[in-house]
């Protein structure tokens, strides 16, 4: 059976692990893109610190020409956050129907934030038979972890959960949609009113294409999905975390003051048709040198369970769950498929192409 076909949409810090796992777990790179003049023209190998691959990133621009050319099985696409800025090259691999993997948070259950583009990407996957679907960290550690969990409780009241990163290990458009360096008022402004709404008027939004979710918006829908809940209400309210003395952020370029916002908290609080309650935190900030990544869940009810997961390795955890999917999007149904209706994560110990239908 041949290798498995993988291209590398954006060539940032995820690639660096997702390419490197790609080679090891016997698939193949065949094309890589990114924006960046600073890698444009370099060969893959050099930024995954390895031998020379013979695959060179070429501009986003000639995305088309190079996926046709290519004739890859799967694109990894690992950009940006919100499925709005990843909608242009998610659209290109449909209509070519080329399958596509996402760590855009939002596109883990993009439905619920933006269905006017997630109907739009699913028509168009289906038509041209190919699959679409968001993963990473919170495929596990926010999703499936949970929804096992629950599997040994007998009646369940609540599940409240709580997830801490540094948005210095993803890039600067992450630190950015988290408000790192922004002034108080100024996330106040740009951030923060945007959850002073009715219902009413977050739904207008959200159909409008232009409501700007939490992580966690997306995971507590993904979560639902996957237990069979029903939601009747959600609410966000993102809150700044601050520091008592100033930052660097490397990714950001600059030194983040004290009292300046180094990211935000964001809590998303969910009721159910069946009197389970969600209420799901994410903590993204850059970091103080003591902080490190946290991640911890509490099912309320009986019996009560708490997990927590100490310092995990979030960005190699993100891609190495990117990688063991893409079987698993190979196999599945055709459309924008969230991984909440695709089998459980597991550890592939065979070369990719095997674990194949």
């Amino acid at each position: 059976m041949e290798k498995i076909k993988v291209f590398q949409i954006g060539c940032g810090k995820m690639s660096v692990y997702t390419m490197r796992y790609v080679f090891e777990k016997g698939a193949q790179i065949v094309g890589a893109v990114d924006i960046n003049p600073n890698v444009i023209g370099k060969d893959i190998g050099d930024i995954i610190g390895n031998e020379k691959k013979n695959v060179v990133i070429e501009p986003v621009d000639n995305l088309a020409s190079y996926l046709q050319r290519t004739k890859p099985d799967i694109a990894i696409v690992a950009t940006m956050s919100l499925l709005n800025d990843v909608k242009d090259v998610l659209r290109t691999c449909a209509s070519l129907g080329i399958n596509a993997i996402t760590t855009c948070e939002e596109a883990f259950f993009a439905s619920n934030s933006n269905p006017k583009v997630w109907k739009e990407l699913d028509v168009l996957a289906k038509a041209n038979k190919c699959t679409i679907t968001g993963c990473g960290y919170q495929d596990i550690f926010w999703g499936n972890l949970i929804s096992i969990l629950s599997g040994t409780t007998h009646k369940i009241v609540k599940i409240k959960g709580s997830s801490s990163y540094n948005v210095e290990d993803y890039g600067i458009a992450l630190a950015r949609a988290h408000g790192a360096g922004l002034t108080l008022e100024d996330f106040d402004k740009e951030i923060a009113s945007a959850d002073r709404m009715s219902k009413e008027e977050r739904q207008n939004i959200i159909e409008s294409g232009n409501f700007a979710p939490s992580y966690m918006w997306n995971t507590v829908g993904w979560l639902a999905d996957k237990l069979h809940l029903h939601i009747t209400s959600m609410n966000q309210e993102c809150v700044p975390k601050t520091n008592d003395v100033d930052l660097e952020s490397s990714t950001l370029g600059i030194n983040i003051k004290a009292g300046d916002a180094t990211g935000m908290s964001a809590v998303v609080t969910a009721e159910t048709e069946e009197g389970i309650t969600i209420e799901a935190e994410c903590i993204g900030k850059v970091y103080a040198p003591d902080e490190v990544d946290k991640n911890e869940w509490t099912i309320i009810g009986e019996p009560e369970t708490t997990i927590v997961v100490s310092q995990p390795s979030t960005v190699e955890l993100t891609c190495a769950d990117v990688v063991n999917r893409i079987p698993d999007v190979i196999n599945a149904d055709p459309g924008f498929v969230p991984t909440s209706q695709m089998p459980e994560p597991t550890y592939r110990l065979k070369n990719l192409n095997e674990y194949l239908n």
